[in-house]
């Protein structure tokens, strides 16, 4: 039984819901350029200059959205001191959190960020002039985008809508948040970790402007060797929850666009998909080539997390000094960006964040029978506020999920008659009463 699911009330939200506005985009990011650098170490005493200042007035805008939503929203401000080689005396960093309480389960959370510091050709030079429109204005102007349109309705899920500092120096905005995290005791379901989301023309002068790479793990970071040898056993290289979200992240942008045509068929058998003219290109590893950022701790911590960043980069666009030399321009300057592209990643994010916001979180594991046998036993761990269990299930030779059967709660078992686990995967999902579905849950053996 091949089953291909929409949950009803995502896509009438999706239906209703206001689009992201280039020109508002624009005039975020116009303002956080206009603070002249926002290296993490520059100042936060000036009113109108550097890190502290762009970090005020984030705050201060997400303050005006709370009062225009009856107050839906709280401030957090977490703070902790970092130090490293790109800070050897220290530094405070601290994280702007936008929190939308959800309806349901105060710990389940779902998020989205971006981070704020910006920095030139010298890591260490915290007065240079350091616009970071595209890195990593355009990550902030999308969170904050995020925010005004989801802040019109409520969710189940608690939205937490991250503006992270010290990326540049070490990730440590990241680290703050999966910090702040653990320590609230959050299930977060997802975190949506946008960086360099705003240009189309790449370094070779190409234009990309219809799709953007998503960037997952396969291999956990926090697992240890008894969980990965596990995760080897039984198959679940391409189906950690970090590669549950971007397949997620996949199956939203296919929903934008509708059934794949035989015009796009080529793409799909890359796994590409367009989505209102963006496809969503699904990247293998955790992040670029031999580059990190600031969902990899939120990875290391545990949780799922997805780098958005654009189909093609400009390197001469990222961490310079803004010049011209022999001709050739440098610098990451806001007349570089494409805000049509831009509020399409920002329409591809919110999308997905009502989708996760409206289910409840994924169970926590799934274990599988069925050795020697011809029928494939399912068990998983049940999950708070779900109404029925999806499971999911393919050939082992395949990526995407193809088949499911729906059971209803309090069931945390199930038989697949006729299923021989021998070559088949199986996952399951949690379902919210009008039909909204988790990440899957990947099913393989129990530890021992």
């Amino acid at each position: 039984m091949k089953t291909y699911f929409l949950p009803v009330t995502a896509l009438t939200l999706m239906g209703a819901a206001p689009a992201p506005q280039p020109m508002a985009l624009r005039t975020t990011v116009e303002k956080l350029v206009s603070f002249g650098t926002r290296h993490t170490a520059s100042t936060t005493t000036d009113p109108n200059h550097g890190i502290g200042a762009a970090r005020n007035w984030v705050a201060s805008e997400f303050e005006k959205l709370s009062t225009s939503c009856n107050h839906c929203i709280t401030l957090d401000r977490p703070r902790a001191q970092f130090e490293g080689p790109r800070a050897p005396q220290g530094v405070i960093i601290e994280d702007v959190l936008a929190i939308q309480r959800g309806t349901g389960d105060p710990r389940h959370i779902v998020i989205v960020a971006g981070h704020i510091d910006s920095r030139n050709s010298d890591a260490m030079d915290a007065t240079g002039e350091a616009p970071g429109a595209n890195d990593d204005a355009s990550g902030v102007a999308l969170v904050m985008e995020a925010a005004r349109i989801l802040s019109k309705d409520r969710h189940k899920a608690t939205i937490v809508y991250a503006v992270l500092s010290g990326e540049e120096q070490g990730l440590w905005g990241g680290k703050l948040l999966a910090d702040t995290a653990k320590a609230r005791g959050w299930n977060v379901a997802a975190m949506l970790n946008n960086d360099i989301v705003g240009n189309t023309k790449g370094q070779d002068g190409r234009i990309v402007a219809d799709r953007v790479r998503v960037f997952s793990e396969g291999a956990r970071a926090f697992e240890d060797l008894a969980a990965t040898k596990l995760r080897r056993a039984s198959g679940g290289e391409d189906d950690s929850s970090s590669r549950a979200l971007a397949k997620r992240v996949e199956h939203v942008a296919v929903q934008q666009i509708g059934p794949v045509t035989s015009a796009t068929r080529t793409s799909v058998e890359h796994r590409s998909f367009k989505s209102k003219g963006l496809w969503a290109f699904l990247v293998r590893r955790p992040d670029r080539f031999g580059r990190g950022g600031d969902h990899t701790p939120l990875l290391e911590a545990g949780y799922p997390a997805v780098r958005f960043t654009v189909g093609v980069e400009n390197y001469d666009a990222q961490h310079q000094n803004p010049r011209i030399e022999n001709g050739r321009v440098y610098g990451d300057t806001i007349d570089r960006m494409d805000f049509p592209y831009l509020s399409k990643v920002t329409a591809l994010n919110i999308a997905v964040l009502r989708e996760l916001a409206a289910a409840p979180g994924a169970p926590e594991s799934v274990v599988l029978g069925g050795a020697v046998s011809t029928d494939t036993s399912v068990k998983w761990t049940a999950v708070k506020g779900a109404t029925g269990y999806r499971i999911r299930w393919r050939p082992a030779d395949r990526t995407a999920w193809e088949s499911s059967r729906d059971v209803p709660a309090p069931a945390t078992q199930a038989k697949l008659d006729g299923i021989i686990v021998d070559d088949t995967f199986v996952g399951v999902s949690a379902l919210s009463a009008d039909g909204a579905e988790s990440l899957v849950t990947f099913g393989g053996l129990e530890p021992r």
